[in-house]
């Protein structure tokens, strides 16, 4: 066993793990953070993207012991169910989830994409950008809708903040 800290949603979590544990079941496993879901185990769904440093990275596919120090940020670290986040308010206004499965990653994708390419996105850049996250419910019309009202929601949001 191997000791490892990590910051998770603001707040900093220890554990001992074996070298061999992925991030995604440090994450839900032994934090219960189940929002961060295991679609495929080989990084082509894209459900379980989570937020390291700042940056979307696959959970599945990276070890638990290479976040020691890092700040991690899931899907439960981004709102609550009284105030959610205005891409998660942007997927529930727009039906851009169906059985939800895929949804936490997709967000957590789309508030990577707002962070790298600003929040006025159309809708080629969406579809393009999300190569890498699968949903098996819908035909994505309504998840790039969503983003893109997210991608405002947020520019907004921040100008109404800077005030």
């Amino acid at each position: 066993m191997t000791a490892v800290s990590v910051t998770v949603n603001g707040k900093t979590v220890s554990a001992e793990i074996e070298p061999r544990t992925l991030l995604v079941q440090l994450l839900r496993d032994r934090l219960g953070l189940t929002g961060t879901h295991v679609g495929c185990d080989t990084s082509q769904c894209g459900a379980c993207v989570v937020h390291v440093n700042g940056k979307a990275v696959k959970s599945c596919t990276m070890l638990a012991l290479s976040c020691d120090g890092a700040k991690v940020t899931t899907i439960e670290g981004i709102g609550s169910p009284e105030m959610l986040h205005p891409m998660q308010r942007a997927f529930q206004d727009h039906h851009g989830l169906q059985c939800g499965f895929c949804t936490p990653g997709m967000i957590m994708s789309a508030l990577d994409l707002v962070t790298r390419k600003g929040m006025k996105l159309d809708e080629s850049t969406i579809r393009k950008e999300l190569e890498g996250n699968l949903c098996r419910c819908t035909g994505y019309h309504n998840i790039v809708k969503a983003i893109g009202a997210g991608a405002q929601a947020m520019g907004a949001a921040e100008l109404q903040a800077a005030e």
